[in-house]
């Protein structure tokens, strides 16, 4: 797990500068959740009132291209991811404060309410118009793994979060999804979404006949090119078995090949 550093330990010169935008800082709490960011404190400010501060150190080259990817995205996501209130440079460190989510996680297990709300927000996303610069194709996150036709197969020029693991999905008081941390976003066709929360959903505990049941209510899964889906799953069981071996990618690589097996049997069949 990664050591996030507090509110205190950042540099006072940049604390300064994040309070000459919000106010004084009145009191911060440490977020544990997430894996990439040094930085992840709910802050209650003056002038701003809550806000979640992400970041990390100018010196992860990584880091601040997500952040910066994060940043760029953020026009065209608005009422679906919250708003990036102020962006900080300064001090060796590199931070976006976003207007604060006040909700909990959604729960993507067997018998969840959350449901409806998250596909409702997955419907919206695949809605989006695509920002003024797109972040790189999908099809570059799998290079190594996929062969040309392959690749071509799974063009698309939909805007993608790509990441949509219940720690990224917020739901609020109202009950509505907010889908968070657009770091790892990219382009591809509309269902990629989709089909990456019906593996999630599978994942935490959903059995594979209930979430492709689910994921079948979207038209735009129903209507995808098989050559693509193939392709898709094909190439992510691939890098994930050469990432940690045969033996450590049979579940996860079983779930997405459930994509592949049950995908034609959806095609063009309206949900019930």
């Amino acid at each position: 797990m990664i050591n996030r550093v507090q509110w205190a330990e950042l540099p006072p010169d940049f604390r300064a500068c994040v309070e000459a935008r919000t106010g004084a800082v009145l009191s911060s709490q440490t977020v544990p959740q997430g894996l990439s960011c040094t930085v992840a404190l709910t802050l209650n400010t003056v002038q701003d009132g809550l806000l979640f501060l992400k970041g990390v150190r100018d010196s992860d080259t990584d880091g601040t291209a997500a952040l910066r990817w994060e940043r760029l995205v953020s026009p065209a996501v608005a009422g679906i991811a919250p708003e990036i209130r102020h962006a900080f440079h300064a001090y060796g460190w590199s931070c976006l404060a976003f207007t604060h989510v006040e909700g909990r996680n959604a729960d993507l297990g067997p018998g969840s309410a959350d449901l409806a709300a998250v596909a409702e927000a997955l419907e919206r996303m695949g809605e989006l118009a695509p920002p003024d610069i797109q972040p790189p194709p999908l099809t570059n996150r799998l290079a190594g793994y996929l062969s040309p036709g392959e690749a071509d197969a799974l063009a698309g020029e939909h805007l993608l979060h790509t990441d949509t693991n219940p720690h990224n999905i917020m739901i609020d008081s109202r009950g509505c999804a907010h889908v968070v941390d657009w770091a790892m976003s990219a382009v591809g066709p509309a269902w990629v979404d989709p089909a990456y929360t019906a593996v999630r959903l599978m994942e935490y505990g959903q059995p594979p006949a209930a979430a492709l049941s689910w994921l079948n209510r979207f038209a735009s899964w129903r209507h995808a090119d098989p050559k693509a889906v193939e392709a898709l799953v094909s190439a992510t069981c691939r890098k994930w078995t050469d990432k940690v071996g045969e033996r450590g990618s049979l579940a996860s690589n079983a779930r997405f090949r459930h994509l592949a097996t049950h995908h034609d049997r959806s095609r063009n069949v309206s949900p019930t």
